[in-house]
């Protein structure tokens, strides 16, 4: 691994998980704020990094593999710590169809790669909007996670998560047909 600026912020990354966890738990009254901020400067690191990367022309293997792995620790730590707290069917589904997407297009990252097809799960626009409303719903609900119900803010939060998941799964059904169809060339073969 080079030690470049962008797999720093990527490390970083994974190392604001564990100051989310305890902001969110030992933050007293600003439980939610704080939690939400380490989230959100995760969130922007994810975008900075592979900004970096690209002008500053420091792509690297390690970059490539760490930077998803990454993102899905951190949103994962998060979804969790939302479904301990918010304790309701919504989020809770939400954080299946989230995390469940992201280990089924992982693995089928990972399969594509070894039969030399991994062009054809490269990441999609619709999963770049994905990645972003997801990544705002998580931290509004963080943020707003020990206020009243009728918060607006904390609406707003619902409203976003359910926005991310329709494109977390329209995303995935496009990731799927490719398998399909790299599933239906192989037994043609």
């Amino acid at each position: 691994m080079r030690w470049t600026l962008p797999n720093i912020l990527t490390l970083l990354r994974v190392g604001c998980i564990p100051f989310l966890v305890v902001a969110f738990y030992l933050a007293g009254p600003y439980a939610g704020f704080l939690s939400a901020l380490i989230f959100l400067i995760a969130a922007i690191t994810d975008w900075l990094d592979g900004w970096l990367a690209r002008t500053l022309n420091q792509e690297s293997e390690f970059g490539a593999f760490m930077d998803p792995v990454a993102d899905k620790l951190i949103v994962a730590t998060a979804l969790v710590l939302l479904v301990a707290h918010y304790d309701n069917i919504w989020i809770t589904l939400a954080a299946m169809v989230i995390i469940g997407r992201e280990i089924l297009v992982s693995a089928l990252r990972e399969w594509m790669a070894r039969s030399g097809r991994s062009e054809s799960v490269a990441v999609t626009i619709v999963a770049k909007f994905k990645t972003t409303l997801q990544m705002t719903a998580i931290t509004l609900l963080l943020w707003r996670a020990f206020k009243p119900n009728n918060d607006i803010w904390l609406m707003a939060g619902y409203v976003a998560m359910a926005i991310a998941v329709f494109l977390t799964l329209w995303s995935m059904w496009n990731y799927l047909q490719v398998m399909l169809g790299k599933a239906t060339d192989n037994e043609t073969a």
